[in-house]
């Protein structure tokens, strides 16, 4: 089939102050350099989108890549922000959406460590759980989601130079298994 065109669209509010998410999208990058890769904190430090921008990428694209940080058991404030914005009826979803068919995928770090995710956890929820409205804006925009590619643990209150080598670490094998992922999309 051939590598099909990939867009990841990376809702950090603020990479600059990111190991791990960073790290992921470099090792993207590097492994996939045909990949666009959206980092909207850079492209729009002052939160006005550019919608017709952001449209034309996610119609050149067979496959999407939300890269964020789990906020608040959700998307950070600016990519909900460009959800509402660049999402629209008749682009989105409608009866002329322009999306359906195309893969999506969540790719995402979380503060918490795994166990806090469990039915017996300090939560009291899987990740999945959480992922239920992510799964209903899917299938609204008749978006085929894919497995989520998740990695738990990753806290900003860690940041002593072991802490950091441990986190660039997970987040290089994070960014292995979502290439892998992608990588066998085009096969």
């Amino acid at each position: 089939m051939g590598m099909p065109n990939i867009l990841i669209v990376s809702g950090h509010p603020d990479l600059n102050h990111s190991i791990a998410n960073a790290t992921i999208l470099d090792e993207v990058a590097t492994a996939l350099p045909d990949a666009e890769i959206r980092r909207l904190d850079w492209l729009y430090p002052d939160g006005k989108f550019n919608i017709t921008a952001e449209q034309e990428s996610l119609l050149k694209a067979d496959v999407i890549v939300w890269q964020f940080p789990f906020s608040w058991y959700g998307l950070p404030g600016l990519m909900k922000q460009w959800l509402d914005e660049v999402f629209v009826h008749g682009f989105a979803h409608g009866s002329t959406a322009k999306l359906g068919g195309k893969k999506l995928i969540l790719s995402f770090t979380t503060g918490a460590p795994q166990a806090l995710y469990t039915a017996d956890g300090f939560f009291g929820h899987a990740i999945e759980e959480y992922l239920l409205p992510f799964e209903t804006t899917a299938r609204l925009c008749n978006l085929e989601l894919l497995a989520p590619v998740y990695t738990c643990g990753i806290s900003y209150a860690d940041r002593d130079a072991d802490k950091i080598a441990q986190q660039k670490t997970r987040a290089q094998e994070h960014a292995s298994r979502l290439i892998a992922l992608l990588n066998a999309i085009g096969e």
